[in-house]
């Protein structure tokens, strides 16, 4: 089977799988996600990825589908029926459940869960990116990842439309995120990357990093840094799960980053060592 999906129990190709319209996701984006990456039939960073999964679905009050370890299981179970070793998406939701449209939570109603996998592939990480800027107007709850994804939409596209690959979200002068993936730059020798809290998704590309950065012995700043800060970086990194950690070489239509090859190329060699040794 080349891809795999689920819904409450049901199992089949993509295509063929249905979810009711009573599902609250549908219209209220009543829900949390999460995606990973999966190479034969193994999941990178599971272990992270439900760490922000459970805890986002506690942010929202909205009970876990299972147990940890059933849901874990559940999904490598989907992920080795696909067939082939290449690069597959792993995607997931649970979603507060099925009931008439009525804002209030829904009262005795089992939360819903949909999954699938699907071929997919990693970003280039020699391939630099160009950013576009743009005022974070989003909510004060980004540190939930939650299916109210349409401003994140918007401004991709409006990036596409600027032939940029990505968003540089600003709050004033403070850089928040990208609208699908973490910032962080290279300034001096240090890897900086804003703080965790309401403003930015936890990304677990960002905690590898950080976590990399203690093993290689690069200085670390958590902190917030500014729009000029990240002009003046000596590298601008974008960090996603399908991309692990891509430069950038432009923002606004002025080039930006360039400045430390050997220390973005130590970095990026070092994650894709724990991606090689963790996926086989």
């Amino acid at each position: 089977m080349k891809d795999i999906a689920y819904y409450n129990g049901q199992i089949g190709p993509i295509d063929e799988v249905k979810a009711p319209v009573t599902d609250r996701g549908f219209y209220f984006g009543d829900g949390v996600y999460e995606a990973a990456i999966v190479r034969s039939g193994r999941i990178f960073a599971l272990s992270d990825h439900l760490d922000r999964f459970y805890s986002s679905l506690s942010l929202l009050r909205i009970a876990p589908p299972m147990e940890r370890d059933a849901f874990a299981a559940l999904l490598l179970n989907l992920c080795q029926k696909v067939d082939g070793d290449g690069i597959h998406v792993l995607y997931w939701q649970v979603t507060r459940g099925n009931a008439h449209r009525r804002h209030t939570f829904p009262q005795d109603v089992k939360p819903s869960l949909m999954a699938f996998v699907e071929p997919a592939g990693l970003d280039p990480v020699d391939k630099p990116m160009r950013l576009l800027s743009m005022e974070d107007t989003r909510f004060f709850h980004c540190n939930i990842k939650t299916l109210n994804l349409v401003p994140n939409v918007m401004a991709l596209q409006q990036a596409a439309e600027a032939g940029c690959e990505e968003v540089v979200y600003h709050r004033g002068d403070r850089v928040t995120e990208g609208a699908h993936s973490g910032l962080a730059i290279l300034k001096d020798g240090v890897f900086c990357t804003p703080p965790a809290d309401e403003l930015i998704l936890p990304s677990v590309t960002r905690l590898h990093c950080l976590q990399l950065c203690d093993q290689l012995g690069i200085p670390v700043r958590i902190a917030p840094f500014t729009v000029d800060e990240l002009k003046n970086a000596d590298e601008v990194l974008i960090l996603s799960t399908g991309s692990h950690c891509v430069p950038a070489c432009a923002l606004d239509g002025q080039p930006i980053g360039g400045k430390d090859p050997a220390l973005l190329h130590r970095l990026q060699q070092a994650y894709q060592e724990k991606f090689t040794a963790e996926m086989g």
